[in-house]
């Protein structure tokens, strides 16, 4: 190997696992003692299609696809150790991907062993282990394209004869090591893991080999790990449900009680902002037989990352972690953001946001705007509001008089971004927009803008004289016999 480039030799790794490799887990791994931390596989398809965006408030490198859902996201903490695993069955599209990523990953890794539909039916996966020739094509565009390492995964095949080819042909494409999960394609977990095809293909190459398939009969403790490195014959072991289940296995002295290895998970799912439903599905691994227990009800039952937090008693540091997030995106969009309206295609745009300190309790932007539109005789003001995935911050746009406005920051909230969307409508057409100090411009009547009286808000007398009618009507009606009231026409 080159000097600075990943070594796979003497390693142990965290496997590839569908929506569990995510950047929260493969963090807590390294934390644990991991060497090099493997992604979920992505397909090619949908990497193909992603911008790579800098995230500066995450502080992240984000893979995001046209929907703006975010594909993959890394970090400079795992730079050097991550390896990006895609399901591919074609070398273009191989090279596209892996060029995509190159400059933010260690490695990228070819899946050749999931057994599942969503792998193999479009010939990846698995599949591939029946054409070795797309394998051989597909490894060699990759080891000529890329300037970083290429590997890739495999099973053993139903024999060892067939197995020992396939690997000695890989071989020649120039890979750095190669990853033997020792189990045929129809196997399952339950299984036992063909250590012996493993030693065997150890034996009849020359590149690092990665046992995996362990981790249910012979890696518990983080102990068993050389005594299945000794069992295959290889230099490196690969884990994959033994790290999902307590990824403290990685410690020397792990595993770790698994409730603070769930805690230190979440820690990392809060901190970048992972998806709430992957953050359930990872804990609901590790609870394994508890999840029916009162946490794991509880775990089950949030719908988001913030009511998560406080089934694990994290409540504060959620809210710290958002405020240092809110502090950043703030800092990031002053300090970037022309304070000048700028056209931006049918759109006037600027850069404000929404404080609301400085306006009155009772009087937004929204109102001053409502307000100018009706004195106008325009329609009422309409609010289109998107949210994005990175950070789910939201921006609206707001058309007044056939033209829009909307703020080129973005907002922690829908109602916060409305009103960012009315102050840069307000502030380009020279409106008064109701902060505090400004003069009475009379858009709004005096008993609105004084708001209180008596501790009732406008909006609640209102309801209460409505209230009040109702109960003058009602008391017209003649009382009847046993509470029942006469028929309605």
């Amino acid at each position: 190997m080159a000097a600075g480039r990943l070594s796979f030799t003497n390693i142990t790794a965290l496997a590839p696992m569908v929506r569990v490799g995510t950047l929260p887990m493969r963090l807590l791994a390294l934390d644990y003692g991991a060497d090099v931390v493997y992604c979920e596989e992505l397909i090619d398809i949908k990497m193909a299609q992603c911008q790579r965006v800098e995230n500066d408030v995450l502080q992240t490198v984000d893979f995001v696809a046209p929907d703006d859902r975010v594909m993959f996201r890394t970090c400079e903490r795992e730079k050097d150790r991550v390896v990006f695993q895609m399901g591919t069955a074609d070398p273009e599209r191989a090279l596209t991907v892996a060029r995509l990523v190159e400059k933010d990953v260690a490695a990228v890794d070819v899946n050749m062993g999931c057994p599942k539909e969503y792998s193999t039916k479009g010939g990846m996966g698995a599949a591939l282990l029946s054409d070795p020739d797309m394998i051989e094509a597909i490894l060699r565009k990759l080891v000529s394209g890329v300037s970083i390492p290429v590997t890739c995964k495999i099973r053993v095949l139903p024999s060892l004869e067939e197995t020992l080819n396939l690997v000695q042909r890989i071989e020649k494409t120039g890979i750095a090591a190669v990853a033997v999960h020792g189990r045929f394609k129809e196997e399952r977990p339950r299984h036992p893991v063909h250590c012996d095809y493993i030693r065997a293909v150890a034996q009849a190459v020359s590149i690092p080999v990665i046992a995996n398939g362990g981790s249910l009969d012979l890696v518990k403790t983080n102990g068993d790990i050389d005594e299945f490195r000794k069992a295959t014959g290889t230099s490196s072991v690969m884990l994959a449900r033994a790290a999902m289940w307590n990824a403290s296995v990685f410690a020397c002295e792990g595993p770790l009680p698994v409730e603070r290895v769930m805690e230190e998970y979440l820690k990392y799912a809060i901190r970048y902002d992972n998806h709430a439903f992957n953050t359930k599905y990872c804990l609901c691994q590790m609870l394994r037989d508890k999840v029916e227990s009162p946490l794991g009800k509880q775990v089950q039952a949030a719908q988001t990352n913030a009511e998560i937090s406080e089934a694990y008693g994290l409540q504060e540091f959620y809210r710290q972690t958002q405020n240092q997030l809110q502090a950043r995106r703030d800092a990031l969009q002053s300090g970037s953001q022309p304070v000048r309206p700028v056209v931006d295609g049918d759109v006037t745009t600027m850069a404000v946001k929404f404080e609301r300190r400085e306006y009155p309790p009772q009087i937004t932007p929204k109102m001053f705007l409502l307000e100018w539109s009706r004195r106008e005789k325009l329609e009422q003001p309409q609010y289109e509001t998107v949210q994005r995935s990175q950070d789910r911050s939201f921006q609206s746009t707001v058309t007044v008089g056939d033209k829009k406005y909307r703020s080129s920051l973005w907002e922690k909230s829908k109602k916060f971004a409305e009103q960012a969307a009315a102050i840069v409508c307000l502030r380009v057409l020279g409106i008064p927009e109701g902060r505090i100090g400004e003069e009475d411009s009379g858009l709004v009547c005096k008993r609105k803008r004084e708001g209180k009286a008596n501790g009732t808000t406008e909006e609640e007398r209102s309801k209460k004289r409505h209230v009040a009618e109702i109960q003058q009507e009602t008391s017209k009606i003649p009382a009847v016999a046993n509470g029942e009231r006469p028929e309605q026409a």
